[in-house]
């Protein structure tokens, strides 16, 4: 690990400025930035500690939505009693991810800015675009079967490793930011990239700015059909293979609207509303699950070489999708301990 300073910053502004004098990182829970600072992967001149700033509370928004603090912790975040009853998919999500002690560090802007991870990312041995722009894409052409069949570019194949994320996504959250040039706020789509010419950016939040909240709207129509599928090597504290998060609103056996969003396959929660769309106006059923899941895999490719390939994640995302459509269907299913089935009509 390089040597680095270190500084706590005591508010929001005072924090910004701390940064804009090195080149430095944010710190709050540290579970992803300091295993990358171990491997040397990132080198921060400075850490700037934000755990002092006021930004872990979780509360209502004006608009009947809710606010979810930066800061707070994920376990706190799934936990939360609010969480609970009116956003059960997000907190479905968080707590398939990660291990309890992870949880109990980690922070909501932190999960959001969780990086690849691609075993050719960490090794510093091999060449890597995501970490050395230009060096070239050891994945491409061999073991990918962690890696993107979707999105993908000829830079980059890695996945984006987040379950929260994806849970976001499904639920059109906003994430809200500061600089010194003021505040602004990203809708969640926006916030991650794909890969393209510059893997080595992961999302579109400027070198000076700080996440503040995420917020979410109103879910009432959604609530009482939603699940959070994983598919993964073991079932703890393991990364995606494919995960998907399904939401319905159903009114009399048809589906009113849907929002689907899949994880595991692309360097960004991957989200095509024109899959969602296939689904509204339709009978619940197989037909129109599995129209909309082959919609949303629509260019799935596969990567890699022989045993390393990961082929078999196009038919297992299509499987997922439709099985998490058929279950969220049912009612929304839970991990809050037992795995609970909720909200059945």
């Amino acid at each position: 690990m390089n040597p680095f300073a270190y500084s706590r910053a005591q508010d929001v502004g005072g924090a910004l400025q701390a940064l804009l004098a090195t080149e430095g990182k944010f710190i709050a829970g540290g579970t992803n930035l300091l295993d990358l600072m171990k491997e040397n992967v990132m080198r921060p001149a400075q850490l700037v500690d934000i755990n002092r700033l006021p930004l872990d509370t979780i509360e209502p928004s004006p608009d009947g939505g809710l606010r979810l603090g930066a800061l707070a912790r994920n376990a706190a975040t799934a936990y939360h009693p609010l969480v609970r009853e009116q956003y059960p998919l997000l907190s479905t999500a968080i707590l398939a991810g990660a291990s309890p002690q992870i949880r109990n560090m980690a922070s909501n802007g932190g999960n959001l800015l969780q990086r690849t991870r691609c075993y050719y990312f960490y090794d510093r041995g091999t060449p890597c675009n995501k970490r050395n722009p230009g060096e070239g894409c050891s994945a491409i052409g061999g073991l990918a079967r962690q890696h993107a069949i979707l999105g993908a570019s000829e830079h980059c194949i890695a996945t984006h490793p987040s379950d929260m994320c994806v849970a976001l996504a499904a639920l059109d959250a906003t994430v809200h930011v500061a600089s010194p040039r003021g505040d602004r706020a990203i809708p969640i789509a926006d916030f991650h990239r794909l890969p393209g010419e510059r893997p080595d950016m992961d999302t579109t939040l400027a070198n000076d700015e700080l996440i503040l909240s995420i917020t979410l709207p109103p879910s009432a129509g959604f609530r009482g059909h939603s699940v959070y599928m994983k598919l993964r090597e073991r079932l703890s504290y393991a990364f995606a293979l494919v995960s998907v998060a399904a939401m319905l609103e159903i009114d009399g056996g048809t589906i009113r609207a849907a929002r689907l969003a899949l994880g595991g396959v692309a360097h960004k929660p991957w989200r095509d509303p024109r899959a969602e769309a296939l689904l509204a106006g339709q009978p619940v059923g197989e037909e129109a699950f599995a129209r909309a899941a082959d919609a949303l895999l629509q260019g799935a490719t596969p990567q890699g070489v022989g045993v390393g390939s990961n082929a078999f994640k196009i038919p297992l995302a299509r499987r997922a999708i439709v099985r998490a459509l058929h279950q969220a269907a049912q009612g929304t299913v839970t991990n809050f301990g037992d795995n609970v089935r909720a909200g059945e009509d």
